[in-house]
Formats: C-alpha cells, sequence, structure tokens
C-alpha cells in the first residue's frame, strides 16, 4: 500500500489539524486520542511517511526507529503511567483493524487494561 499524504496524522504532522500534544522531538509527534480507551491513551506517531509497523521496520532509519521507541517511553514518563505499567499497541492492516494509514504506536495507562486477547476456540 502507497503512503497516503491525505491521511489525518499526515495533517496533523503539517499543522492543518491541530492535536493535544504530549511529546514531540525530531522524530516522533505524541498526542492524546480524540476517543480515549483509557484515563491515559496517547498516539505515538513517527514524523516520516510510514504506512504501518512493516513498512517502518524496512525502510526507517535507524536514528527515526530508536526515535520513535524513545518517544514511547517519554510518553509513559510525561503521563505517569510508567510507575504502575502500561500497554502499547500498534493495528496493521485489515486484519489488524488499522484505521489510520500512518504508522502508530497506542499508549494506554492509567487503569487496568484488562487481559491480552483471548484465544479463539
Amino acid at each position: 500500500m502507497a503512503y497516503d499524504d491525505e491521511n489525518i496524522f499526515a495533517k496533523i504532522l503539517r499543522g492543518e489539524i491541530p492535536c493535544d500534544k504530549v511529546y514531540e522531538d525530531d522524530h516522533a509527534l505524541a498526542f492524546n486520542d480524540i476517543s480515549p480507551q483509557r484515563p491515559v491513551h496517547v498516539l505515538v506517531i513517527p514524523k516520516g511517511r510510514y504506512v504501518d509497523a512493516d513498512d517502518f521496520a524496512a525502510n526507517a532509519s535507524d536514528a527515526e526507529i530508536a526515535g520513535l521507541f524513545r518517544a514511547v517511553g517519554e510518553v509513559a514518563k510525561k503521563t505517569d503511567v510508567a510507575k504502575d505499567g502500561y500497554r502499547i499497541l500498534s493495528n496493521i492492516g485489515a486484519h489488524g483493524h488499522q484505521e489510520v494509514p500512518h504508522f502508530h504506536i497506542h499508549v494506554f495507562g492509567g487503569a487496568d487494561t484488562g487481559p491480552m486477547i483471548k484465544r479463539q476456540e
């Protein structure tokens, strides 16, 4: 799948759509989700044009990869979820229910995130 420059995260990165910024550096932007699933629900996105985790792993520079995961850690500290624990999640493709075709990591915390996905019988 080709990157769509008109996706909502691309527009946020260009400043066309505002966001409630939590963290930003040269490689990543983190902002509060507009429909939070937990008391803390932050999206961390790379500033580069990557569709999903596969695209990011194959094509991002080492600095971009390190920068994104450092941003996740900074978000956990800034939102105070690091002390009690949190979950990170990335949805990829149709079966993973990816809604925005720009790689992003959800950081959930501030309350029990529940068990992992239940195995289907």
